[in-house]
Order: structure tokens, then sequence, then C-alpha cells
């Protein structure tokens, strides 16, 4: 253990390494849509699939893979996780149809769910002194907020020198490299045989999760299996996820400790951070859309644009616990949350001009906002949780980033599916079959105007950038809501701070 205790702070820049990939994946395709889009004709619905099948699947595995790691031992599946990562990214560098892409997202997500929760556990074994792990801790959180920042910057540049499976096939070389190093520096852990692990919960979850964003998405597109059977896969999922809680209540050591939820601030901090992120990555893939395919920006383009939201949430981060010691956690949370859907009305009024500062301006406050609320509820849900379920808190805490992008991009994307089609009337020359696949996404309609030519393609374009707007306005009406009750309930619910507690100022400091 002291050589590996030697080689500290090399086994934290392998971890951040592990992370910055799975951060990165998480973002990446949002530039790449629709070079994807031409390449794979997805339908409306197998594109939400593509994108947010990955947080989806990470959602409820973390918290699985996080109890099988300190049981059997984390080295082990951080060193299975990479092999899984880079097997998945393969495969999904060259999938050949919308079904193999999204199996092969699946894939990459159980292999970010086995490396997520192990980093974090090997940061806290290795660094055994509290002021170095809370430099570690700090750096690992910066690298996370980086690592989903420069996913959209990193796609751009990929999918426009080369082609859009890049972003995939580019994780491949990187993890050959660090698989030897992770065998040669990881430490091994205890095996621990204390705790049963209860594999029904941990399916009952995974199930539970994804039959309700299938039904969500079905239930809005229809096309598939029909509107019922949708409702009825959406009320299954409720139902497993209903059982999965109360068979927690029930178990002696269970695999997610809902107790907490028993704590308003707790809850309300969970809820913060769920509708937040909910908002965020949806939006973030819509607009990326907007940036390219309305207004025409080129890949690399579109994400230099989307830059000052990315550098405006570091920021953010970096500036929260200050803001968070001046004016507490009520207006902390609650300010970032409003300033976000302010900082969103303006979208209300684009079009399909250009508007570079308002553009700029927006992103800024979206990302600084989010950023600063997100900090605030992290605090909120720590302060609320005793010492000694604070391992089950953060758990529940990274649960609900992934579960909020997942749902974010599957609801979003599905009130702009729905909004979209019919909004998108018949064009003069282009035959019926093509509208229809015209009206699967704005992508799609980009494919078939290509494919048009004359003078029917350029007015299907410009019918579609019209009704994406129009679809666009509809999710930042609804996000706009939500994140002001979200406002609202935090202002109302979280509990004043205990001014005696000890750790709060050592953890913003951190």
């Amino acid at each position: 253990m002291h050589e590996h205790r030697a080689n500290r702070w090399w086994i934290l820049v392998l971890l951040c390494f592990s992370l910055l990939l799975i951060a990165v994946d998480a973002t990446v395709l949002h530039i790449a849509v629709p070079a994807l889009t031409a390449a794979l004709e997805p339908s409306s619905i197998q594109l939400l699939w593509i994108i947010d099948i990955y947080s989806l699947v990470v959602a409820p595995l973390l918290v699985t893979f996080g109890t099988l790691g300190d049981r059997y031992g984390r080295r082990r599946f951080v060193l299975a996780g990479y092999v899984v990562f880079g097997i998945a990214s393969l495969a999904s560098a060259f999938a050949w149809s919308p079904q193999a892409l999204i199996v092969s997202r699946a894939l990459l997500g159980v292999g970010g769910a086995m490396i997520m929760p192990a980093t974090l556990s090997i940061i806290r074994q290795v660094f055994t002194d509290r002021r170095e792990r809370a430099i570690a801790l700090g750096v690992w959180s910066a690298v996370a907020a980086a690592g989903a920042a420069v996913g959209p910057l990193i796609g751009g540049a990929l999918v426009e020198h080369l082609w859009w499976g890049a972003v995939f096939l580019i994780n491949v070389p990187l993890l050959v490299v660090a698989l030897p190093l992770a065998v040669r520096l990881l430490p091994p852990s205890e095996h621990r045989s204390g705790h049963s692990w209860d594999a029904l919960s941990a399916v009952l979850s995974t199930l539970g999760i994804l039959s309700v964003a299938f039904g969500l998405k079905e239930a809005g597109y229809g096309h598939t299996i029909g509107r019922g059977p949708s409702a009825a896969v959406f009320l299954l999922g409720v139902v497993l996820l209903i059982w999965f809680v109360r068979r927690q209540r029930r178990l002696a050591f269970p695999l997610l400790d809902v107790g907490l939820f028993r704590q308003r601030g707790f809850s309300t901090g969970v809820a913060c951070v769920l509708f937040a992120i909910f908002a965020l990555v949806g939006l973030e893939l819509m607009l990326a859309q907007y940036l390219q395919l309305v207004l025409g920006l080129t890949p690399l383009a579109a994400a230099v644009r989307m830059l000052p939201l990315m550098v405006a949430a570091i920021a953010g981060g970096l500036a929260a616990a200050h803001v968070l010691q001046r004016i507490g956690l009520r207006a902390t949370t609650s300010g970032g949350l409003a300033l976000t859907a302010l900082s969103l009305v303006p979208v209300l009024t684009w079009g399909v001009e250009q508007h570079p500062v308002m553009l700029t301006l927006c992103f800024i406050g979206i990302g600084f906002g989010v950023e600063v609320a997100l900090l605030a509820a992290s605090d909120t849900i720590m302060a609320s949780a005793p010492e000694s379920r604070a391992g089950g808190a953060a758990a529940i805490e990274e649960t609900a980033y992934e579960l909020g992008a997942g749902l974010g991009i599957a609801v979003l994307g599905t009130i702009t599916a729905i909004v979209y089609a019919p909004s998108l009337a018949a064009v003069p020359g282009v035959p019926e079959p093509l509208m229809a696949e015209a009206r699967e996404s704005l992508a799609s309609a980009a494919h078939v105007a290509a494919e048009t030519g004359s003078t029917a393609g350029p007015e299907l374009l410009g019918a579609a950038r019209v009704a994406f707007v129009t679809a666009l306005h509809s999710t930042v009406v609804v996000s706009v809501a939500l994140l002001c009750l979200t406002a609202l309930a935090v202002a109302v619910l979280i509990p004043r701070p205990d001014p005696s507690a000890p750790e709060d100022d050592e953890r913003l400091s951190a």
C-alpha cells in the first residue's frame, strides 16, 4: 500500500483521465447529430435513444456497480470497465444502423457506470491525508465539469475533419494506453462480504427507468407500438420503480438509501439537481441542432459558439462557493435557477436569423446560473445527510445527475418531435414519403432537402427550420416553467442551514 501512496498523484491523473473520457462521451454526440442523421437516417425516437440511452443506463447502474466494487474490488471493476468501454466505443464508431448504435451506446453506459463510482472510492483509498484528499476531490470535480464542457468542441472538430464515428473511435487508442497503466498503478482493494447485494433491486431500478423513458417517447411518437401500449409500458415502469422504493425501505442494507428523502432539505436538493440537469442537457441538444441546422454553422463553429455556456458553467462552479457564503443556500440555489430561467426567455424571440451577441449573453447566463444552483444544491444534499449516511447521499446525487440528463433529452426531445412534425406542412414538389421522412426531425429534413435539390429542396429546408424553431420555443416554455417552479420550491422548502455545522466551510473550500 505504501507504493500506491507514493504514486497517489499519478493515480489521480489516471482516474481523472478515466473520468474525462466518460464525461466527454455524455455530451460529445450533441454536435454530431446532423452528420449522424445523414449517415444512419434514424427516426426521431431512435435519435433520442441514441443520445440518451447512455445516461439512462448509467443512472441506475452507478449505485449497483459502486456497491459491487466495494464488495468485490474496485480495481477489477475499473479494469473491466475500460475493456467494456473500449469495445463499446469501437462498436459505436462502426455501427451500421440506428439499432446497432443504440445497443453499443447502452454498452458504453455499462462501461461508464463500472468506472465512475470506483474512481471516487479509489481517491478516498489512496489519499489518506484529509487536506490532500480535498485537493484531489476538487480536481476530480473540475475534470468532470471540464469534460462535459469540451465534449461538444471535440465532437465538432472530429465530425468536421473526419466523420461522426470518430467521436467514439478516439476512445480506443486512449484506453489501450490507459489499461496497462491502470494494471500497474491502481491499488487492490479488500474483498468485503459483510453486506448482501440485492440483485432484484438493481433489476427493478434499471428496467423501471428504461420503461418510463420508453413509454414517454413512444407515447409522444406513437408510430412504433401505438400510444396505448406505450402508456402501458410507462405505467409498468412506474410500478417497477414503486416496487423498488418499497423494497429499499424493507431491506436491512438497501441498494439506495431512500430513507434520506424524509429530510426536506435533502429531497429539495435532489429535485433541484434533477430538474436543473434536465433542463440544461435537454436544451443543449436542441440548441446544438439550432446552431447547425437553423443558423447554418459548421459542427466546429457551432461548438465554438457554445463555448460561452461551458466557460460560464466552469466560472459558476468556481464562484458558487463564495456566493453561497455571502447570501446563503436558499438565495444561491433559487437565484441560480431563476437566472437560468431568465436567460432562456430571449430564446422565445429567436427565429432563423443570426443574433450572435444575444446568443452569447443567454449562454453565459444559462451556464453560470445552472452551475451555481447545482453546487448549492449539492451542499444542501450533503448538509442534510448525517455523516454516517454521506456515501448513500452522494450515490443518490450522482444518480440524479445522470437521470436528469437522460430524462431531459427524453422528455424535451419528445416535446420537440410532437410539435415539429405537425408544424411542417406539405411542400409542393416533395413527395409524401419524403415529407414523412422530413417530419422525423430537422436533421432528416436537411438530408431530404439535399437529396431533393431544385427549388423544392431549399423551400423544404426553410419550412423545416421554422417548424423546428416553433418546437424549440415549446421546449423552452416547458423548461422555464419547470425552473421557476423549482426555484420557488427551493425558496420555500430548503431549511435554513445550521451555523454550527463544522463541515460546510471545509467542504466549500474544497
